[in-house]
């Protein structure tokens, strides 16, 4: 198995596509922590994916200093290493700009970025002490979005929060490089995440979405799963500072596409 004993956190993983990458990951062979702030839904997923492997919850908000190194802490006591990290979590506020208040923008940006900036420095600290005693270099994988290129006047936060992704992936992928720790994102286009199935089940809403998407299809969060599973893997050895969109051809499109009427 591609990942065979490596220790992985997935920040945002007792749901969506957090979920589907530890899913993906323990299947995989990893041992898998699922960070999340929903203890009830972090849980439930624990008790979903232990039969398939290691798996265990910790409780933490990516955007607390402290919380960020008690993760890293108590995936050391439970595994004894960190090889990959997935910064996941991530939150949405929708408002018109006019009206967008601050601590939304704030918030958003403290989990969606901050948080991903606090949990890949504390990762990557013990990742570089343990290149330095003769151990393998990790991999760090961010989730960033097709909104960190094109926009949505009404998720300002949002889409500042992602672009602010891709530059840190850059980023940190030249800090790092010294030390052979790979730093890759993945732009996800629609997916079927509980967000989006309230506006799947409108069918003009649908129509909107498939209308944009060249291979006419809502993506599965396994599909954005099997990606990281490539950038977490010795496959994607010579890959970092990248972000890999995978969005059923979205971002290439400069019209819409005729959509089918469903019967």
């Amino acid at each position: 198995m591609s990942l065979e004993n490596k220790v992985a956190i997935v920040t945002g993983a007792a749901r969506g596509i957090g979920y589907a990458v530890a899913k993906r990951f323990v299947m995989d062979g990893a041992k898998v922590v699922i960070a999340d702030v929903d203890d009830e839904a972090g849980q439930s997923a624990v008790e979903d994916l232990s039969g398939f492997g290691d798996v265990i919850y910790l409780h933490c908000n990516v955007a607390e200093r402290l919380d960020v190194r008690n993760l890293v802490a108590e995936t050391l006591n439970a595994f004894g290493d960190i090889d990959v990290l997935v910064n996941n979590a991530g939150i949405v506020v929708g408002s018109d700009f006019l009206d967008l208040e601050e601590d939304d923008f704030d918030r958003v940006l403290s989990i969606n970025l901050k948080g991903a900036f606090l949990c890949s420095q504390a990762v990557a600290r013990h990742m570089v002490e343990k290149v330095q005693s003769g151990g393998a270099p990790g991999a760090i994988i961010n989730m960033s979005s097709i909104n960190s290129v094109v926009a949505i006047p009404n998720q300002i936060p949002y889409c500042v929060s992602k672009g602010g992704i891709n530059q840190l992936t850059k980023a940190t992928s030249l800090a790092l490089a010294p030390h052979g720790i790979r730093v890759n994102a993945i732009g996800p286009g629609s997916i079927m995440t509980d967000m989006l199935a309230s506006v799947n089940d409108d069918p003009a809403a649908r129509n909107r979405i498939l209308s944009r998407t060249p291979m006419l299809r809502i993506g599965d969060p396994s599909e954005i799963a099997s990606v990281a599973a490539f950038l977490a893997s010795s496959d994607a050895s010579y890959v970092t500072g990248q972000t890999i969109y995978a969005d059923g051809g979205r971002l290439p499109l400069n019209y819409t596409v005729a959509v089918p009427d469903e019967d």
